[in-house]
């Protein structure tokens, strides 16, 4: 086969369907973007999840005077009854759960709610009486937080026992949701880029019908005839996902590790997870160009 021959009638096509060939560069390159989005959203998710689960506790809330829970019958509770559940972390049967724990007494908890909500107009109107004294516990293995809240729930003195892990799980399901929903979003303009690829090379191959008329009666081999659009679509596709690489690697360079680590105290995905999405992005950019491409021009020459 001869490989001039091959390239130039793949750049010739190029520059008759150029309209075409920028349409499906733009239409790759949008829902590669989404594709890398979502990838690195994925893997942002993995490593807080590991992160913040390793460092979730679990809040032991003591009984205030307005308590209405199981174990607050008498009311606030009382040195015997913080005594109490002290002596329970500290026993035998949770002793080996618990990492450390720490006791919060009421104007500890007013402090840190006065700093927490500083300039709203809760941190007006709440005063120390209503906050909850609370043992804040650090478990060994953060999945076995049933244990603590098994042992502790209904015990006299206890308003309730709470796994912080369960507020996480609220935020990662709602950013899980917003990943598949780029994922939902590139998978349908993939297909959208797959059907522009497949209809450029058709509208190449039939502007060029008397040329591929002669190349048959002169004996030219299929692949000698499908090679050159082929290639024509692995174009279009190398330089959309190219330009989706590009995007991804601005966006996190720009956006998470510019902006959000100025407004956030915490980023993961850093430059190095990026640059590991690109490779994917250009291998499914091209690959969707080049089966597109293949199967668009096996099916018109059948014709």
């Amino acid at each position: 086969m001869r490989f001039g021959l091959v390239l130039a009638e793949a750049a010739n096509g190029l520059r008759r369907n150029a309209t075409m060939v920028i349409s499906v560069v733009l239409v790759t390159f949008v829902s590669l973007t989404f594709v890398g989005a979502a990838a690195l959203m994925q893997l942002q998710i993995a490593q807080m999840r590991g992160y913040w689960y390793d460092r979730a506790q679990v809040a032991v809330y003591l009984c205030t005077a307005v308590s209405t829970a199981e174990g607050c019958i008498d009311g606030e509770a009382t040195l015997e009854q913080k005594d109490a559940v002290e002596a329970q972390l500290r026993g035998d049967t949770l002793a080996p759960f618990i990492g450390e724990f720490y006791f919060e007494n009421r104007d500890q908890a007013y402090e840190n709610f006065q700093a927490q909500f500083e300039g709203t107009p809760a941190a007006e109107y709440v005063t120390p009486d209503v906050l909850n004294e609370t043992f804040w516990v650090n478990l060994v293995d953060p999945s076995q937080a049933d244990v603590l809240v098994e042992s502790l729930s209904g015990t006299a003195g206890v308003e309730q026992v709470v796994d912080q892990r369960r507020y996480l799980d609220q935020i990662f399901d709602v950013l899980n949701a917003a990943s598949y929903s780029a994922i939902t979003v590139a998978a349908i303009m993939l297909v959208a880029a797959a059907l522009l690829i497949a209809t450029t090379i058709r509208l190449s191959a039939f502007s060029r019908r008397k040329e591929l008329g002669i190349m048959r009666l002169v004996g030219a081999s299929n692949r000698f005839i499908q090679t050159p659009f082929v290639l024509e679509g692995i174009f279009a596709g190398l330089i959309g996902s190219l330009l989706a690489g590009g995007a991804v690697v601005a966006i996190v360079h720009f956006f998470v590790q510019g902006y959000l680590v100025d407004s956030l105290s915490f980023t993961f995905v850093d430059l190095g997870d990026a640059l590991l999405v690109v490779p994917l992005l250009i291998v499914v950019g091209v690959l969707l160009a080049a089966a597109s491409a293949a199967i668009a021009i096996r099916r018109y020459l059948r014709v």
